[in-house]
Order: C-alpha cells, then structure tokens, then sequence
C-alpha cells in the first residue's frame, strides 16, 4: 500500500473505544498511510460507509468487528461488480472472531492494521444463499446454530468463544434433530441432523472445527453432518483434540440445496437465516482479502 492508497475501516460500534485500535490508526498514519475509520450503530451503516469509500476511491476496506460484521461487509462487496470491490481487511474485535482465527490474523491490534493495510492480497471464494445472502466462512445448522445464537452477550464478552461451549452444555436437555435432505452434484443425504456445517472456512460456534479440511480459494464448499448416533463419540473426538473426526459425514461440492420439513434456522457467519428450503452456491475467488503469507485456509498462493 503506498502514499496515494486509501483505506476506509467499519468499526462495529461495540469496538469504537478499543484503545490499541486508535493507536494502531495513529502510528500508521504518522507513516504515511491513509486511513479513515466510519463507526456502524445502526442497520444499513455497512452499505453506507461501503459506498463512501468508493466515493474516497479507497483501494481497501476494512472490517473491524466479528464474523458478523465480517459478513455483512462481504455481503455488501458481494452485490458489487468484480471490478468495482475494494480489497477486504479484516481486524479480529469480536466475541470467537472464527475467520479470522482459522486465517491466522493476528489478535494484537497493531499487526492486524498493518496486515489489513499492505498484506498480500489473495482471491477467495464466498458462497451465495439463495441468491440473496451471503457467507466467507461458515453456515451452520441444528442445535450448535441454536446454541450460537442463544448464549448471552454477557455470558459472550465474559467468556469468548469459550461461552458457546458451556451455554451448549447447559442446555442438553434442548438437544433436537432437524430432518433434512441435502443434494449436491456428489452427495445425497437424508436423515436427523443435529449439526450441519457448510464450511467454506473450517471452524464456527468459537472454535468448533466442523470443515477441518476446508479451504477458502478451492472453488469447493465442504459438507459435515452430526447425526444422533454420531453426537456422542463426536463430542468425545473433539475434546481428545483430533481434528479429522471420523463420526461426522462429509463431502465437497459446488452447489447444494437443502431441503426440510419444517423451518430450520442456519447461521451465515453469526447471521441468521430461517426457512424450509435453501440453495447454496460457491462464487469462486469473489473477494480479494489481504492474509497472512501463510494463511492455513489458502490451497495455494493466488495473488490478485
């Protein structure tokens, strides 16, 4: 990135007084880096301050948040034409920050920003749903989407990705299956799922490896299912700390659609979505994003 770059960072409002943040700004721009930084409070901010770095010709925007914040800029990119997209930054600031943790950002403010400013840019794929939503990282269904989406918020910032876990445990009792049939140009499937991960990324639920094989720039979404029958020995390979876990069934494909006999409810990277039918496709190497040299959800090294 040189003199005449500019970057815009959108700040989730809950991380405008992170300190290491505002001094991270600070040193960089007394280097001579351009930097601007918008601050979300309400539905639409995203698009707005989108829109304004492309007013600024900004060459990157940054979001600076959790895998929420993470998707709703991608979302925004996404509805772009390819040769319009800034280059996407990423700043780790929210509860499990599972993107950003599986990419290998770093958690220090000061190499986040200066990774999000001049890392080395690399292609990587999203996956459309339904032709109207959007997920870089992961989407998630059954009783780990439920348990994501009820834990606290104080139980949250308390805790970390940490809080999930126990939330989850806590509510054992709610432990239900969704049934479901899922169709892909490799795989059929139909049965009780108590956890389904669409993984375009590896992990989700703050730390949960459901796609530990996954890669970002592969053109492939991978496909893991927890059945009832597979819970409990798939607890017990997780807390031994394997990361291939042979009591979950998996495929790769470019496409799927899943379809239920009543409404389920599936996480795209911390944003729900509910319904009894839906349609996923890979966009192969939609967003340009600066990651590490060595970013362990990269295939191979694709500059863009």
């Amino acid at each position: 990135m040189n003199s005449t770059s500019k970057a815009v960072v959108i700040l989730n409002g809950k991380s405008a007084a992170n300190e290491q943040l505002r001094q991270a700004v600070i040193d960089l721009r007394a280097g001579g880096y351009q930097i601007e930084v918008r601050v979300t409070w309400e539905a639409g901010d995203t698009q707005r301050y989108l829109q304004e770095a492309l007013s600024l010709q900004a060459d990157t925007v940054i979001a600076g948040g959790g895998d929420g914040t993470i998707n709703q800029l991608v979302s925004c990119l996404a509805q772009l034409p390819p040769a319009q997209r800034p280059v996407l930054g990423i700043l780790p600031l929210g509860t499990a920050n599972d993107f950003a943790r599986s990419a290998g950002i770093p958690e220090q403010m000061a190499p986040a920003l200066q990774l999000a400013v001049s890392g080395t840019v690399s292609a990587v794929d999203i996956v459309t749903v339904n032709r109207q939503r959007y997920f870089i990282n992961m989407a998630t269904g059954g009783f780990g989407t439920r348990i994501t989406t009820e834990t606290p918020d104080k139980l949250k910032a308390a805790l970390g990705g940490v809080s999930y876990v126990i939330h989850g445990l806590l509510r054992m009792d709610t432990l239900k299956a969704d049934h479901c049939e899922i169709i892909s140009e490799t795989f059929h499937w139909q049965g009780d799922a108590l956890v389904i991960g669409i993984g375009n990324g590896r992990q989700a639920g703050g730390g949960q490896r459901l796609c530990p094989s996954a890669f970002i720039n592969d053109g492939l979404m991978d496909i893991s299912i927890v059945t009832a029958q597979q819970w409990l020995p798939g607890i017990v390979h997780n807390l031994t700390g394997n990361s291939d876990n042979p009591a979950i069934t998996s495929a790769r494909c470019r496409s799927l659609e899943i379809k239920a006999r009543h409404p389920m409810t599936f996480n795209l990277d911390g944003e729900p979505l509910s319904g009894e039918h839906f349609r996923m496709e890979l966009l192969p190497q939609a967003v340009r994003c600066r990651l590490p040299e060595e970013c362990p959800l990269l295939s191979h090294r694709q500059q863009a």
